[in-house]
């Protein structure tokens, strides 16, 4: 097998759909998804994976090497084969696949569409960025967009017809999006506005793979209030149109340069200038001065989209990891070290590789089971006719949102670097795919809201919905998954350790809303990023414990062969998980209550 071939885990991303999730029952119970069956997803997931390994793939590393260019006009051309995965993609379907049936999509559940995305983005990171603010910036028209333009454009962002990106950074102002200086002046009485100013570090900014780009941006118009209540939202085309949709003359949204940058180097991430070469003409989407409200929603499935990313790079890290450890023959057994007569062998069967191995297959596993399981309870809430039952689930998911975006793409750095040092000396050169990978994926810990940003937003806002209720009901389901375990023999230690954590992160919230009490807000912030991850551990930690309870069952049911070998790898995921990583949340919740605030010191980086 070819150590840089792109291969899949449909089997793993199966168990955690249909024998762990059940989704397809779940689901088949509610109207919206009713019509969707076990078969439906099966077949999606074989071409998707298809799609992943024989066409998106195979560009990854020339989007890499090759990169975007600028010409004098704005102009983006993407790498080779880009356009070709563009059309691919835009043939099948794939921008609309959870889009409602009413503007053209399929109406399939978000929890599939995020498996997709998983696949896709594994293959090419860069590349699937293309796709995936199209869909989001659709998605958010489709909810909020002005009556005219749901049908004139988003019904061609579904097709992949057009293209769709997010505007807000600006220079200086960076995740400080109230700074912000674009102006936006009303000339007619139609919604339309002239905008003016400059965005940058802007993904999908400009490229050659749709024949029109719809940017979303924020800017302020005139008297707006300062700060975020003062932010309105545009829609501002790459070209005028009509309204039968053909395009006209050049708008004034002008690609000035692209950003050079570490990694992801096939996504035009560039710098806009808006009304700087010409007039640029843009339409107000919603409300005046409710821009951060609604852009909120597309940044929201963004996040969870960053974590994906995390868990996708993890998984493609992990594979190629995997099969390099089979192939590569390096070294004697320890029992035979020294001796000349015995032959060398695969490094796959050196324990410290096992080691390296092990934690990037448990981390990759509990962050897909994480990802899959927040993505399904957005399902079952814009699903469900109960609407006490709808604003439980979708609290749950805003609890894990931070979660998701930062713990999964700090964990998916992490895997990265561990699959890098498995390959040694050769996952340093670009000939091996990882050191790629690890480039990409360092810039999901900081785009759509740094991690600490995540952290600051956890603890400062999500921990404080219902006076702390939606805590305490996860605490009470991961007690419930505890006390499941415990009544399994084999399970029941690793559900004492996992209880034991839990009960040192419920320890850590209690002070540091003790300190929010004492109104020293700057020491509880200084331990945000330690609870996230704190809160991070733990939450994998209890997928690693019900990945196994699900397995435990499957091998008292009789499973066999590659089954058998399969479920119990789950059960070893849980005794790796609580004994090599779970301690982690206690070290990090002595840190949390050690009331230490030295870096906090006035004098400590002064200069004369």
């Amino acid at each position: 097998m070819s150590v840089t071939r792109f291969i899949p885990d449909l089997r793993d991303i199966r168990f955690v759909l249909f024998e762990q999730l059940q989704i397809d029952t779940r689901l088949a119970t509610l109207p919206r998804f009713a019509e969707f069956d076990r078969d439906v997803y099966d077949a999606l997931l074989e071409q998707a994976a298809e799609l992943a390994s024989d066409v998106i793939a195979p560009i990854n590393a020339t989007g890499d090497q090759v990169g975007c260019s600028l010409d004098g006009e704005g102009n983006v051309k993407t790498p080779p084969g880009y356009k070709k995965a563009w059309d691919a993609l835009a043939e099948g379907g794939w921008f609309s696949l959870s889009a409602s049936p009413d503007h053209g999509g399929m109406g399939l559940p978000h929890s599939i569409d995020a498996v997709v995305s998983e696949l896709f983005t594994s293959a090419s990171m860069a590349f699937a960025m293309y796709p995936g603010l199209t869909k989001a910036a659709a998605n958010l028209l489709a909810e909020h967009g002005p009556e005219w333009c749901r049908e004139l454009v988003v019904a061609r962002m579904y097709t992949g017809q057009w293209a769709g990106t997010m505007c807000l950074t600006e220079a200086g102002a960076g995740t400080s999006v109230g700074d912000a200086r674009t102006r936006a002046t009303p000339i007619g009485d139609d919604g339309t506005y002239l905008l003016e100013g400059e965005k940058v570090f802007i993904s999908s900014g400009d490229h050659d793979l749709a024949e029109q780009i719809v940017h979303l941006v924020l800017a302020r118009t005139p008297g707006a209030p300062a700060g975020t209540r003062g932010i309105s939202l545009f829609l501002v085309p790459k070209f005028e149109f009509d309204a039968d949709g053909a395009l006209g003359e050049r708008n004034g949204a002008v690609v000035e340069s692209i950003e050079h940058k570490m990694g992801i180097n096939g996504s035009a991430t560039c710098v806009l200038g808006l009304g700087a070469r010409k007039s640029c003409k843009g339409w107000l989407v919603g409300p005046e001065n409710e821009g951060m409200k609604l852009m909120f929603m597309m940044m929201n499935e963004a996040r969870i989209g960053v974590g994906i990313q995390g868990l996708a790079s993890a998984a493609a890290a992990y594979g190629y990891a995997t099969a390099y450890a089979r192939d590569r023959v390096q070294g004697q057994p320890l029992e035979s070290f020294g001796r000349n007569d015995v032959a060398s062998v695969r490094i796959i069967e050196h324990p410290d590789v096992r080691r390296m191995l092990m934690t990037q297959k448990v981390l990759v596993e509990t962050m897909r089971s994480l990802a899959y399981t927040v993505a399904l309870a957005h399902d079952e809430a814009v699903a469900t006719s109960d609407d006490e039952h709808r604003k439980a689930l979708m609290k749950k998911v805003e609890l894990m949102t931070p979660i998701v975006k930062a713990h999964l793409s700090d964990m998916g750095y992490q895997v990265c670097t561990l699959a890098l040092q498995t390959f040694g000396g050769y996952g340093y050169i670009k000939e091996y795919p990882v050191e790629q990978l690890l480039r990409d994926t360092k810039i999901t810990s900081i785009y759509e809201g740094t991690n600490g940003v995540q952290a600051m937003d956890l603890l400062g806002r999500k921990m404080r919905m219902d006076g702390g209720g939606v805590f305490m009901s996860w605490l009470q389901e991961v007690n419930e998954d505890i006390a499941s375990c415990k009544e399994l023999p084999e399970l029941a230690p690793l559900a004492a350790d996992l209880e034991k954590a839990l009960n040192h992160l419920g320890g850590s919230a209690m002070h540091l809303g003790a300190l929010g009490m004492e109104r020293n807000l700057r020491g509880a912030m200084l331990h945000a990023t330690a609870f996230l991850e704190q809160f991070g551990t733990v939450s994998l930690g209890r997928h690693a414990l019900i990945q196994a309870r699900v397995a435990s069952q499957k091998l008292a049911d009789g499973a066999q062969g590659e089954d058998a070998r399969f479920y119990r790898g789950k059960v070893l995921n849980a005794r790796f998980y609580m004994a090599h990583i779970l301690p982690r949340a206690i070290s990090l919740g002595k840190t949390i209550t050690s009331k230490d605030e030295s870096c906090l010191d006035e004098e400590l980086f002064e200069t004369a």
